[in-house]
């Protein structure tokens, strides 16, 4: 029997980054997404534009539990600590650099209040940036093993997941388990390909969601349809028909 999919349950796995600058531009989005996507993604563009408040404005627009705040935060545990102190809590993802170390990821994993995923490799990276940084040649061959290697670093540490391209997914899920939480951006649905995108290691809807993500990040797809209502609900059949793939 052909498994159905849910297409509530694959809305709720669509993050949409805000990435806008105008508070109003921003917000409208929001708005117009509200019932289309799980997740509002708020990167550093919004955030160093409108500061610390966006993260209510959008709560109150859409309730708690819906932002993904995407900083990144890189600094000694002490400082990346007290930041979390003053950041609006009830969000539900924050990223740190897997490069931390098992120490700094550890004290940011056991924050109180907040689901810690480590950012494992840029999804614009490639093999040949990460040979010309000196990295092993095991890892510029095949970044998959750097990816594999600090999500397993991460999960020691504590963090509830990764963040990483959605060519990895499957290989992240295989190596620390199903309930590892695995965030995917660079996604490209076919009909959204462009040339000179920044993007590298892409992948679609389907094949992030079929690979095991447990969330894929669909920006520009969305935001430059004509109609980014329709372009979503267009993402979430992928991600479904993903899922039912999975089994």
């Amino acid at each position: 029997m052909e498994k159905k999919y849910d297409l509530p349950e694959a809305r709720s796995r669509l993050i949409f980054p805000l990435d806008e600058p105008n508070k109003d531009a921003a917000l409208a989005i929001v708005e117009k997404l509200a019932q289309e996507v799980g997740l509002f993604k708020v990167g550093l563009e919004l955030y160093l534009a409108q500061g610390p408040a966006i993260l209510a404005d959008i709560s109150s627009k859409v309730g708690e539990g819906r932002i993904f705040l995407d900083l990144k935060l890189y600094d000694i545990p002490n400082t990346i600590q007290r930041a979390l102190r003053v950041i609006l809590k009830g969000l539900a993802l924050i990223t740190v650099p897997s490069d931390l170390g098992p120490a700094t990821l550890k004290a940011v994993a056991a924050s109180q209040g907040f689901t810690v995923l480590a950012v494992t490799l840029l999804t614009s990276s490639t093999g040949e940036e990460l040979k010309a940084m000196g990295y092993k040649q095991e890892f510029w061959e095949n970044p998959a093993k750097l990816v594999i290697e600090r999500a397993i670093i991460a999960q020691k540490a504590g963090c509830r997941g990764v963040v990483c391209s959605g060519r990895e997914a499957g290989a992240v899920k295989e190596a620390c388990g199903q309930d590892f939480l695995v965030v995917c951006p660079g996604i490209r649905p076919a009909w959204s390909v462009v040339a000179g995108d920044d993007q590298r290691r892409v992948v679609t809807p389907f094949e992030a969601m079929r690979n095991g993500a447990d969330y894929i990040v669909v920006g520009r797809p969305i935001r430059t349809a004509p109609d980014p209502v329709a372009a979503a609900r267009r993402v979430a059949e992928e991600i479904a028909e993903g899922l039912a793939a999975r089994g």
